[in-house]
């Protein structure tokens, strides 16, 4: 079997470690969504998300002149953004490696599946990063190529990453909990 980047963690201490990350990302995906509330605006109506996709120096610099007001939103969002970057990687790697370990016995190609999906919320988180610095680099600097495009290919590849870590782990989580043999609680 492929190894995961959680292998060194005993299966018993796993728990442990997944529920105060998963509070730690809940708590920060609420802070991030107040943060972001200000920069929502009809001009742009996801908020610091319509700026991560938005693909053209053009657009992006309409949505810096619509923050005029709220670009210190911005700004703390971008910086918080980098502490839930390992948090939410380690959460949702953490539950698709779990998960995988679990199903592995179900079927190998879903305990392959949740390996290779636990791999990638560290390349997400590290997408995330390039696209920050490319986000901080036109808030900040000036709004001209390459940055606009790096930022939307970084957050594409990261969204469909995250959200299938997501899926897999509320899928899993499902399969597992109905064909667990009754009176068996380990993970």
């Amino acid at each position: 079997m492929i190894t995961h980047p959680y292998q060194h963690i005993p299966s018993r201490r796993r728990l442990a470690l997944f529920l105060p990350l998963l509070v730690l990302t809940l708590a920060l995906t609420a802070i991030l969504q107040a943060v972001d509330a200000p920069l929502k605006t009809t001009a742009v109506p996801q908020g610091i998300v319509s700026f991560e996709l938005v693909g053209t120096t053009a657009a992006a610099s309409r949505i810096l002149a619509s923050w005029a007001a709220a670009r210190e939103h911005a700004a703390f969002s971008l910086g918080l953004d980098f502490l839930y970057m390992p948090s939410y990687a380690l959460t949702i790697g953490l539950a698709c490696a779990w998960l995988a370990e679990a199903l592995r016995r179900r079927a190998r190609w879903l305990g392959a599946l949740g390996v290779i999906l636990a791999w990638g919320q560290i390349v997400a988180a590290l997408l995330d990063a390039t696209e920050n610095v490319a986000l901080t680099t036109m808030l900040f600097d000036a709004v001209a190529d390459p940055w606009p495009v790096v930022a939307f290919g970084c957050a594409t590849v990261k969204f469909l990453l995250i959200g299938a870590g997501l899926l897999y782990a509320l899928a899993g989580g499902l399969i597992w909990v109905i064909a667990r043999p009754r009176g068996r609680v380990e993970v």
